[in-house]
């Protein structure tokens, strides 16, 4: 049985901690608003690019451009969004797990796909495996701004305009709510699937539709990599905001129970303490 010192101790230790998750989880939790701000602050923003890019792709019918075109797929592009830190639950595990899963199933050697790892423990994990990750961004803020990952989210277009791949999927865990997120997959390039309002604005175009794709399919694209990137902050904050709250749960009850064991190790202790007395005083008479 531990001695009264030892679990003294482990109390001690053990409220030492819970007062650290204790301020990760109020830390986490003010993160956690601004990134749900955050998030749904751009929807407004990708309706209007997509009502806007999917009215000139309708009127342009003719149009070749190469995002818009689908092509026989002999590399595949996986963009995959983690965190740099742990301590968020299975938040990073699960976008990793589905990801190494797809990745095993549809190819049987690495030159049929890369991988663009935007967060340090996706890319540290594709790296230990020995796949091929051409393109990594660590140190995203909290609570990112377009500018920040702006050469990352053009590389990725640019490798699927230059033929890196032909194909890009990007891989995030999508918010739900504060106690759920689920990991989501979307096809970002070529855009063949772009979701078609069902009222289509009337737009006059200056010089002419093919110009105007030129310049705004790569915006789209480049936003859909932003917008995941949002709700990916959203749905981190929220895990590491519920983990840290079920580690203080959990030290919690750690300390009442370890509080219960020294107060019977020390009524034990007093009860031997008394007994040895009354036996020594029994004894001299």
């Amino acid at each position: 049985m531990a001695s009264l010192r030892d679990i003294k101790n482990r109390i001690n230790s053990t409220k030492k901690t819970s007062q650290i998750t204790k301020a990760m989880e109020m830390v986490s939790s003010s993160k956690w608003n601004r990134g749900v701000m955050n998030a749904k602050a751009f929807v407004p923003y990708m309706e209007k690019i997509q009502e806007v890019t999917a009215s000139i792709a309708m009127g342009s019918q003719d149009s070749n451009h190469p995002m818009l075109v689908s092509r026989p797929v002999k590399k595949t592009g996986y963009l995959v969004i983690t965190s740099d830190r742990g301590l968020a639950g299975a938040f990073n595990s699960n976008v990793i797990r589905q990801v190494f899963q797809t990745v095993k199933s549809r190819h049987k050697s690495n030159d049929e796909f890369a991988i663009i790892a935007i967060g340090r423990v996706g890319r540290d994990f594709f790296i230990k495996q020995g796949m091929n990750v051409v393109l990594d961004i660590t140190g995203v803020a909290d609570q990112p701004s377009f500018s920040e990952i702006q050469d990352i989210t053009s590389s990725a277009v640019g490798m699927f305009s230059d033929g890196t791949f032909d194909e890009l999927f990007v891989y995030y865990s999508h918010y739900v709510s504060a106690i759920s997120q689920e990991v989501t997959e979307k096809k970002l390039l070529p855009l063949t699937d772009i979701e078609v309002p069902t009222k289509l604005t009337s737009y006059e175009f200056e010089p002419n539709a093919e110009e105007i794709l030129e310049v705004l399919l790569p915006q789209y694209a480049e936003s859909l990599i932003f917008g995941a990137l949002l709700d990916s902050k959203a749905s981190e904050h929220a895990a590491r905001m519920n983990a840290m709250k079920n580690a203080t749960d959990n030290a919690k009850d750690l300390i009442g129970q370890l509080s219960l064991s020294y107060n019977r190790a020390r009524q034990a202790a007093i009860t031997q303490e008394i007994t040895e007395i009354v036996g020594g005083a029994a004894a001299l008479e």
